[in-house]
């Protein structure tokens, strides 16, 4: 069975180009915004989340928190994307709750990496 992941992103262009390279090894979902993506959870667990900070509908800020806040969530990997390269937007992100955090544009390859290191945090620990 594939691992599913959610993508919460407002650009179209971003979506679409995780979507292709996402779709190749896991079954993925795409929001545009943090609301649409919340009532996408109520019925549907993902195994990772993908979500850009800056959001107009709803930042990613109050999307972590709110995922944070319901007990099927709580504990599911979000891995935050941002167009602003900051120290403290990365700490912010961190202490709300996301487990790794991206500036864009991004690696491919890291982006990888870090869903790998999300989904598979024992097997990543045996390889070292």
């Amino acid at each position: 069975m594939r691992h599913k992941i959610l993508i919460i992103d407002d650009e179209k262009s971003i979506r679409m180009l995780l979507e292709n390279f996402l779709s190749k090894n896991y079954d993925v979902v795409s929001k545009s915004d943090g609301r649409d993506a919340l009532e996408w959870l109520e019925g549907n667990l993902p195994d990772l989340i993908i979500c850009d900070v800056q959001m107009p509908i709803m930042k990613g800020y109050e999307f972590i928190e709110k995922v944070r806040q319901r007990g099927y969530t709580k504990h599911t990997p979000i891995v935050m994307l941002s167009g602003v390269e900051s120290s403290n937007e990365r700490v912010k992100c961190y202490r709300l709750g996301a487990q790794d955090f991206l500036a864009k544009p991004f690696n491919p390859e890291e982006l990888s990496e870090i869903i790998l290191k999300n989904l598979f945090p024992v097997h990543y620990a045996l390889k070292w």
